[in-house]
């Protein structure tokens, strides 16, 4: 008689292979780049996927000044921020917001696609995200990944 084996499978800290990975954010809908980069940084591409461990690999992204934003959501896109104090609430335009900090666009796309628990808090220290083609990481020798 063949018995197959159903357990299933829990990644520990010993079994995951973490890498580093570069992901080009130049002309790609944020969307779409973020959601790719969320689950890279999850472990969703890979088999060993645990959910309750940090089983992504590092990212990289480069050009962030570069992201696309479909029809008119360069203008009409706004994004909220409350200081905490009565009446002090600000809504400032995706456009705005890349001209003061390109990166923040990509990073709270991400952040908001990520589990909010520490586990959602750990992932984004994971993401690396510069406005230009320039990275300092070049040590970690990061591969390549194709869109």
């Amino acid at each position: 008689m063949n018995t197959i084996s159903n357990k299933t499978y829990n990644a520990t800290p010993s079994t995951i292979d973490k890498k580093w990975v570069i992901i080009d954010a130049e002309d790609q809908p944020l969307g779409r780049l973020s959601t790719k980069v969320a689950s890279i940084l999850r472990g969703k591409n890979k088999p060993e996927f645990t959910p309750h461990m940090d089983a992504g690999d590092n990212v990289i992204v480069i050009n962030a000044e570069k992201v696309a934003l479909t029809g008119k959501k360069m203008t009409d896109k706004l994004y909220f921020k409350h200081t905490g104090y009565i009446g002090s609430e600000t809504y400032t335009s995706a456009k705005d917001l890349m001209e003061k900090d390109p990166t923040s666009l990509i990073t709270r796309a991400v952040k908001g696609m990520l589990p909010k628990t520490k586990l959602g808090r750990k992932l984004q220290k994971n993401l690396r995200v510069y406005a230009g083609p320039v990275h300092p990481h070049t040590a970690q020798k990061p591969e390549i990944k194709e869109n």
